[in-house]
């Protein structure tokens, strides 16, 4: 079996007061539990304006800074990692992933050896 990242990607602003995912927890609660066989582990983010960023500077050391590493339109909210047979099994399961004002991008884990 592989595994797969599904990447849950929303647009904050456009959830207005409601934060990411928090509509939809019921939701969530009901698609866990229907794929519990199939997920490895799933989360949940904070907001990305309590993201910090750090990039490597060329003296050796970090910047480090609040917010998040690029402005997008949609935002990095939470992700599932499923455990498939193939890429069409994976994504039959990421089709279900409860969303709002967002996408889903899945993407096969790489194995280091």
């Amino acid at each position: 079996m592989a595994q797969y990242l599904a990447l849950i990607y929303q647009d904050e602003q456009a959830l207005g007061d409601t934060y990411a995912g928090e509509s939809l927890a019921s939701d969530h609660e009901r698609f866990i539990a229907a794929n519990k066989a199939a997920l490895v582990d799933g989360v949940a983010l904070e907001p990305s304006h309590t993201a910090t960023g750090i990039r490597p500077n060329n003296g050796g050391g970090f910047f480090v800074s609040d917010g998040p590493f690029i402005e997008t339109k949609e935002q990095l909210v939470g992700f599932y990692m499923i455990e498939a047979a193939d890429l069409d099994a994976a994504m039959a399961v990421a089709q279900q992933i409860p969303m709002e004002h967002g996408g889903i991008e899945i993407r096969p884990v790489r194995v280091l050896s």
